[in-house]
Order: structure tokens, then sequence, then C-alpha cells
């Protein structure tokens, strides 16, 4: 039943794409959403299925090769990731209609935008079930060109087909990667079938080139530093829906993939290869949010944030590979635990903020942080929608981004039981780091919402922006920040269907978490840690209500309200407020080395010399150092390179034959 539901949920993709071909102007805009949300719908209750029951389901599809047709397998990590992709799903298919009004009226047709989003999310389910790897770099290959084009959409602004190509270009290059990790391993196994690949045994210099191969090809499409340029350009000129799709659901793929290979096929588990994903990920988690923290635009920075939380997620991941490599099982099946909750968590608030965002540009119409302002008054319910993202994000208690990145604290402080001594160095470096990065991710929240929705409007627009009309996209945030705060508050569950899923892939079944009841989490043992969300946010009310009938109850005078003091001033006004390049600055100036920052001050003045100066003009730009190190210099190589290629292009078609002749014959002697 569970791999019948999900197959459904594919249909039900196609058939938005379908519908949004034939469907006219008005059923355009709602229909092809409505198959997507019992796409989403059909796909969560398979995933719940498949972690109740545990078992793996299969089928054989008569498409594909002759030799191979395309098989699929719903198991435990698959339904997983189905219910990371279902929640955002019915999500953006509430917020969808309301936001395709303004849509409507750019060049492209909404017709193009509800096919290629049905094909997007049609292929990340088929990765997802994909059981063989023709079918699934096939899949793969459908879920990155059809969000090519959802890049693309607004095609007539030149900085949204230059991301679009960026992104494409990239997702070829981790494509390859893909293929030739799938290959090292298909070449002793004698099949593509990933029940063939379980078996084969790999030398370790073979098995290290697959792991490294498939690190590059789904870090690349995962947006680890360096593979990340794309990220930041892709995710702020997609429409907002898609943006959250990408980034809340897209990138978790990427995550299955790569947990897929390596702690499902791969036959074997080195702490080297732990200490690799461990460094990259740290790398990541921090310059990711240090770079969200230099940044004006609402959706870029929250791009920059989603490099950020997949560094955390690759962090737990080599956690798990390095106590997996150093016999501790049970202490990997906890940090790989903390990753995929986390991922899950990820998905929900970061596809919260990327569709409150929608909302924001759909009402205020500016997409930098320094035009807004004072949007709380404006969008009161949007705003608290909103900010439940944005302590999530911080992972603050009592909502879920805190659980999961407690549980991977829990797991790091556990290395003193590892035998190497650099490992046991390496692991607290890399717990200070997240530490760090944690401490980070609350003031660039901070930093989003007091700019955006606190004070004064910066902007004309910013001053009449009103709640939004739609209610789906209200309704659609609002779901997500119920999800964030349940499972903030009530994570158990969760993390108790997770347990199948750590069973499959490490064969621990963590028996300690319910050591002390549902209301608690004890991830090692009772005597060591214990977290109950439920018990802390009662108290937590009780502290407060104390206080409050401490101060206002028996405190004496009733208390008024009064203008703030304005220090003399004739009145506040806008350009008084902090600006968020101003929030940013100590960081900035902290963490200069790791910025390529350029910063001017223009003066005008209506006269000579210096000091006749009526106005001044401050320019920041803060450009990604990964960029303007790595990706221009290579860029500019190939440029050379094709110049020097293109010499031969003489334009004679018996110059050409002879080249081809050639290359045939040098293929022939090096085959022989």
């Amino acid at each position: 039943m569970s791999l019948f539901l999900a197959e459904m949920s594919v249909l039900a993709a196609l058939l938005s794409s379908l519908v949004a071909l034939a469907a006219g102007r008005r059923i355009g805009r709602t229909a092809p959403f409505a198959c997507l949300g019992l796409s989403g719908a059909a796909a969560l209750l398979a995933g719940v299925e498949a972690l109740s029951g545990g078992a793996s389901v299969t089928a054989v599809l008569p498409f594909g090769l002759p030799w191979l047709p395309w098989h699929l397998r719903l198991d435990p990590l698959a339904g997983f990731f189905l219910c990371v992709l279902g929640v955002p799903l019915i999500a953006a298919s509430l917020f969808g209609p309301g936001y395709a009004r303004e849509l409507q009226h750019g060049k492209s047709p909404l017709s193009v935008l509800g096919l290629f989003t049905g094909l997007f999310v049609a292929g990340m389910e088929l990765v997802l079930l994909a059981d063989d790897a023709f079918f699934f770099v096939i899949v793969w290959e459908l879920m990155s060109v059809a969000s090519y084009f959802l890049v693309a959409f607004q095609h007539e602004h030149s900085a949204n087909r230059r991301a679009a190509f960026l992104y494409l270009l990239m997702a070829e290059i981790g494509a390859i990667a893909i293929i030739l990790a799938f290959g090292v391993l298909a070449g002793f196994a004698g099949g593509l079938t990933f029940d063939a690949m379980r078996g084969v045994a790999l030398a370790p210099a073979w098995a290290s080139l697959a792991f490294t191969l498939a690190l590059i090809g789904f870090g690349m499409k995962a947006g680890l530093v360096p593979l990340h340029a794309w990220l930041p350009e892709a995710h702020p000129v997609a429409p907002s829906h898609i943006s959250a799709l990408m980034s809340g659901v897209m990138l978790k793929v990427a995550v299955y993939g790569f947990v897929r290979f390596v702690f499902d096929l791969l036959p074997a588990t080195f702490w080297q290869w732990g200490v690799v994903v461990l460094a990259i990920g740290a790398g990541s988690a921090v310059l990711g949010i240090l770079y969200a923290l230099q940044q004006q635009n609402l959706k870029r920075m929250l791009a920059y944030s989603s490099v950020e939380n997949v560094g955390i997620i690759f962090m737990a991941l080599g956690l798990s590979l390095i106590f997996r490599g150093g016999g501790q099982t049970q202490l990997g099946a906890l940090a790989l635990l903390a990753a995929l909750l986390h991922c899950f968590n990820h998905a929900l608030f970061k596809s919260l903020l990327f569709l409150g965002a929608g909302a924001v540009l759909h009402q205020a119409k500016e997409h930098s942080l320094e035009l807004m302002g004072g949007l709380i008054h404006r969008m009161p319910k949007l705003a608290a929608v909103f900010l439940v993202g944005c302590l999530s994000a911080s992972a603050l208690p009592f909502f879920n981004g805190f659980v999961s990145e407690w549980l991977i604290f829990q797991a790091a402080l556990q290395a003193g039981v590892l035998g190497s001594g650099v490992l046991r160095s390496v692991i607290p470096a890399a717990s200070a780091v997240l530490a760090l990065t944690s401490a980070l991710a609350a003031a660039a929240f901070v930093q989003v919402y007091g700019v955006a929705f606190l004070g004064l409007p910066r902007s004309h627009h910013a001053a009449r922006a009103r709640e939004v009309h739609h209610r789906g996209m209200l309704l659609g945030p609002a779901l997500l920040a119920a999800c964030c705060v349940a499972f903030g508050i009530f994570p158990y569950p969760l993390i108790n269907a997770l347990g199948t899923v750590t069973g499959l892939l490490t064969g621990e079944h963590l028996p300690q978490a319910s050591a002390l009841g549902w209301l608690w989490l004890t991830p090692v043992s009772p005597e060591v840690s214990s977290y109950s969300p439920p018990l802390l946010l009662l108290g937590a009310v009780a502290v407060g209500w104390l206080c409050y009938y401490a101060l206002y109850r028996r405190g004496g005078p009733e208390p008024r309200r009064a203008e703030p003091w304005d220090c003399g001033f004739g009145g506040l006004n806008a350009r008084m407020q902090y600006t968020a390049a101003a929030f940013s600055m100590p960081i900035r100036r902290i963490f200069q080395p790791v910025f390529d920052v350029e910063e001017r001050v223009d003066t005008h003045s209506d006269g000579p010399g210096r000091w006749h100066v009526t106005g001044l003009a401050y320019h920041l730009q803060v450009a990604d150092r990964a960029w303007n190190a790595l990706y221009e210099p290579f860029g500019q190589g190939v440029t050379r390179l094709a110049r020097w290629v293109g010499r031969i292009q003489t334009g004679s078609v018996r110059t050409y034959l002879a080249y081809s002749f050639f290359t045939l014959l040098v293929l022939l002697w090096l085959i022989s």
C-alpha cells in the first residue's frame, strides 16, 4: 500500500503538469496546485506507512533498457524523505495560487511554471524511489533540468538567466561525478541495481574514490562550500514557492543521495571519511551564516542560511562516519539520527521562511531589508508566523531547530570514547564551530526580523503594505509554523520513527531514547543527559506568570503608555534606525579576512573645498571569496582555453574529417 501511495504521488505531480498546460487562465492558477497538494499528501502518507511498517517494498516498471527495467524501492529511508518532501509541498500548494496572481502579469505564462513545477516534484519523488543507478540518474536529471526552467521562469531579467545558467552548469558537473561514483560500484558489482552494489567487495582505494565522487556530486547539489556558488544566485530569483521547495526539499534530496550511497551502498566505512565530511560541513556552516549576516536581500540571506544548515547536517553525518569507523555504532546511529532530524526540521522552517519572504515581497514590493521596516504593524499575522521560522532557525528551545542541534551536540560530547587522540581533539573543535554557528544564526535572524518587521517603514512601499488577501498565502506558512512548534515541544514520536531508519542503516535502534518515558529525550543514557521540552515549557510559563503577577498585580501603580524619549530631537524618522549593514558591521570587522569587502564613502558638496558637504553616500559590497578565488579564475581559464582551441575551427569540412579520422585511430589504439 505504501508503494502504491508513493506511485500515486508521482502521478499526481505529473497530472499537475498536464492540467497546467490544458486548463484555462483562472483554473490554471488553482488546479495545478491542487494536484500538487494531493501529491504532497500521498507522499506524506506513503512515508508515514513506510516508517511505521519498517519493511521494504519493491517494484519493477516495464520501462528503461531491454536488459535493465526501472526498479522502485520504498524502504524506511526513502519513506522518511517522502515525509520531508510532503509537508513543504502541501504548504507550497496552499501558498501558490495567491502568489501566482502576481506572476501572471509577467511575460512567461503560468502554464510553463505549472508544467515544470510538476516535473520538478515528480523528479524528486522518483529519485527517492529509484532502486538502480540508471533510473536514479535519469530522474536526477529530470529534477535538475525542470528546476533550471523554474529558476529561469522570469527570463526577461538578465540576473535570472545568469543564475539559471550557473545552476545548470554546476548541476551537470555534479551529475557527472555521481555517474562516475555509481560507475565505480557497478564496475565491481557487475550490475546497475542497488541490490547488486550492496554486496560488492571494494578495495579501500576504490571505495575512497567512489566516496569522493559521491561527496562532490551530491555536495554540489546540496550546496556545500566551496560548491555552493549556484545556491545564493538561484534561490533569490526563483518564484518564492519554488525557492521554498528547492531549499527545503531539493537540498535534502541531495542529502538523501549521499546517505543512500555512503551508508547503504558502500560496503565499508573509514573514520577518515568522517573527518573530511565533518571539516567540510563545519566550514560550510560557519561561512554560510557569516555571509548570510552580510546580505541585504532577504531571499539571498535565506539562501546562505541554507548553506549553513546543510553544513550542520553534514557535520552530523561526519560524526556518524567517525563513530562507525571507530566501532561506536550506537553513537554513529545517534549522529545519523540527528542529521536526518535536522533535514526534516530545516525543511519545515526554511520552507516557512521562503514562503513568508514571498508574502513580504508580494505585499511590500521590496527585496532589500534596507527598504522594509514596520511590517509587524501592517502584516501582524504574517509577522507572527515569520517569527516562528526565525526562532526555529535560531535553534532556540521549544522550537524544532533546537532539538536536532542539541542531539548533534550530545553525539559530539561523547568523543572521549574514541581511541584516537586526533579524533578526541577534532570533534570538540568542530563542536566549538557549531556553537559559534548557532550564535551567529541567532544574530542573523535578529537582524532580519528587526530590520524587516520592527521600527518605522523605510520606503513608500513598506508603508503601504497590507496583510495578504489570499488566505492560502498565510495558511501555508502557518501550517509549517505549527509543525515547527509541535515538533519542538513533542519531538519524541518523530525520533522514535527515525529509529527505524537508523536500524536499517546501522543496525542500532537507540534503546536509551525512551528510558525516561515519552516526555523526555535521553540520547545516550539518563545519567549523561536528558531534555524534556514539555516540562521545560511548563516551567517557563510558570516563571513568566509569577513575574507578571509580581510586577503588575502586586507591583504598585498601574502601567501607562507614553511616547519613547527621543533625546531632544523634534521627531524620530526611519533614517535614524539601525540598518542591516550597520547591525552586521561588528561581525564584518571581526571576521574581515573571511570576506571580500569593498567600502566607499562618496561626498557631495555645493561649493569649493571639503567643508561645503551637502550629502554623503555609503557604498558596501561584500563578495563571496570562494567566487573570487575559485570560480572567476576557473572561468577565465576556460575562456582562454576555448580561445586557444578555437584556432582549429578553420571552416574546412576536410580538416574536420581529418580530425575525426585521427581521433578514431587513437581510440581504436587505446581499446586494442
